[in-house]
């Protein structure tokens, strides 16, 4: 069977192979002429848009609009966003990590833009985007990204969501991602316990001056609040957003405490509702400075929730972690005092929130960059070990959505394409193959098999399997040109199946960079950014 896929591909690589190289040695191909799905006129179905006038009554005391109030303006967006695509209602299950980039003053608009990206068995991912206007300039600038995840409930029958037919390049990027990012949600708290328990956090507490040093105790917080019928939606459960805005407003407490000034709220960690809360329930919200950095400090904050004031038992519905700074007169940040956290538990959640920071950066590294600005290999650890499985399946899966491939040439049913973006000259060739799509997928992500085939793999030596989906390799391959030293690449190479009909299998390829294996001079040391095979099922043993 490997014989056989290896004789198509030795005529052109089965299914997608996209790869780049330097500019330097690439003729401009752009076709100009091409047009776009998204023309004039086009609109999303799932497309909902909110513009609001910012008055003194949704400011903070710096005259701000208050974060608070832009999250309930945000949920109940992409709460209309997903009822309009589900056709039934929608709540709030979880909120990513929202970065804010500008503020928002008095008279100033806020404009929020909100669609489906891609819809599951019940649970839809909503992209978020929140743009301030000046009125009187016309200048218009962004605030935030968000992505949330909605799920749709009927009391009769079970919901099963149609899908979303995505249309413009930017949408199929979107719907092609949104699969990968869902896999980065749920492990999430898998990658916290390792980094805490695999890697080693700084930790200096002893080594400082105790003497000025804020008590993290100081900055305790705790607030109730009683979930009226103005709180809830028309089924009676508390509107997502109200929720996220009581939560903000305890965390600002506590991060003023801190201070002992006016904290600007710059990133809010993954809003995560674990419970509903309904009309009549009590809401207790706790809040406290988990650690204080140079110019930032992290606050967490949980939601209880109880029925009656009799009940002993209270239901853990909500919890997120907000990062403060405090801006000085030209809105630089300014230097904190240390954190002095309490025994046990204080100290472990100081120590959670530097594992947090840690992560932050790594994907701000790895995955918030532009594809530009990304180095060629990325250091793999760990920590970090989510984030380069995403980067490298979602690069690869952007780079095949990309609507503007120009066809170079045509042999024997094997079509090459180009694509010259920035300072990469990128090549998609694509076939059809005798084989079941799941039969190819299983031979074509094992790297090992692949020298049988493919000449420009002398050896392949497995380093490391990281998980059941994703593995680093050693190859070897041959030298090239008037070069006496064999090439050698260090490969990440993460394989996902298909999350639903028409989805492709995708075997995703990049290079990282591991001190067990570091570059010597027996051979020359390549990169790939962005490489791999996506696999569509055709028919009946038929693949694309």
């Amino acid at each position: 069977m490997i014989q056989n896929v290896g004789n198509h591909l030795r005529r052109g690589f089965a299914s997608v192979f996209s790869s780049r190289t330097s500019r330097k040695s690439a003729s401009r191909a752009r076709d100009n002429d091409g047009t776009m799905a998204d023309g004039q006129g086009y609109r999303n179905p799932t497309e909902v848009q909110m513009s609001q006038l910012v008055l003194p009554c949704h400011t903070n005391q710096r005259g701000e609009l208050s974060v608070g109030q832009l999250l309930k303006w945000i949920d109940t967006t992409a709460c209309l966003s997903a009822e309009r695509h589900a056709g039934c209602p929608c709540v709030t299950a979880s909120m990513d990590d929202i970065y804010f980039e500008h503020t928002i003053s008095v008279g100033q608009v806020v404009n929020i833009k909100a669609k489906v990206n891609r819809a599951f068995n019940s649970s839809m991912e909503v992209g978020i985007q929140v743009a301030s206007e000046d009125l009187c300039s016309e200048k218009q600038w962004s605030v935030c990204k968000a992505l949330a995840t909605f799920v749709a409930h009927r009391e009769i029958s079970k919901v099963k969501l149609k899908q979303i037919t995505p249309r413009t390049e930017e949408e199929k990027t979107e719907h092609s991602v949104a699969a990968e990012r869902r896999r980065m949600r749920l492990l999430y708290a898998d990658t916290i316990k390792d980094l805490l328990a695999n890697c080693a956090i700084q930790d200096d507490l002893e080594s400082r001056d105790c003497s000025h040093m804020v008590p993290a105790e100081k900055t305790r917080v705790e607030s109730v609040e009683l979930v009226l019928p103005p709180h809830a939606n028309h089924q009676g459960n508390t509107f997502g957003g109200q929720i996220m805005a009581w939560m903000e407003n305890v965390a600002t407490i506590a991060a003023s405490r801190f201070c002992r000034a006016h904290p600007t709220l710059k990133a809010i960690e993954m809003f995560h509702f674990r419970g509903p809360s309904q009309v009549g329930d009590r809401l207790v919200l706790k809040a406290i400075v988990n650690n204080a950095f140079k110019h930032s400090m992290e606050v967490g904050v949980c939601v209880e929730a109880y029925r009656q004031e009799a009940e002993t038992h209270r239901r853990h519905i909500n919890s997120a972690f907000m990062t403060f700074v405090v801006l000085d007169a030209d809105d630089q940040p300014q230097l904190l005092p240390w954190i002095r956290p309490q025994p046990g538990d204080g100290e472990r959640r100081y120590r959670e929130a530097s594992a947090r920071k840690k992560i932050r950066l790594d994907r701000k590294y790895i995955v918030s960059c532009k594809q530009t600005e990304v180095p060629l290999s990325v250091p793999w650890d760990p920590s970090n070990q989510v984030y380069l499985s995403y980067n490298n399946v979602s690069s690869l899966k952007m780079l095949v959505a990309k609507d503007n491939w120009v066809l170079s040439s045509e042999i024997n049913q094997v079509r090459l394409y180009t694509l010259e973006d920035d300072k990469f000259l990128s090549f998609h060739m694509e076939m059809v193959v005798h084989v079941d799509a799941a039969q190819a997928f299983q031979l074509l992500s094992d790297l090992a098999r692949r020298p049988g085939w493919d000449k420009h793999y002398r050896s392949v030596e497995l380093v490391q399997q990281v998980d059941e989906d994703d593995a680093i390799y050693h190859v070897i391959s041959p030298a090239l040109g008037n070069d006496a030293k064999p090439q050698d690449f260090v490969i990440l190479a993460s394989r996902r199946k298909p999350c639903d009909n028409g989805d492709p299998y995708v075997i995703a390829l990049r290079s990282v960079t591991l001190p067990t294996h570091r570059e010597t001079p027996e051979y020359r040391r390549r990169e790939t950014l962005c490489s791999g095979f996506c696999l569509w099922r055709e028919g009946d043993q038929l693949t694309k």
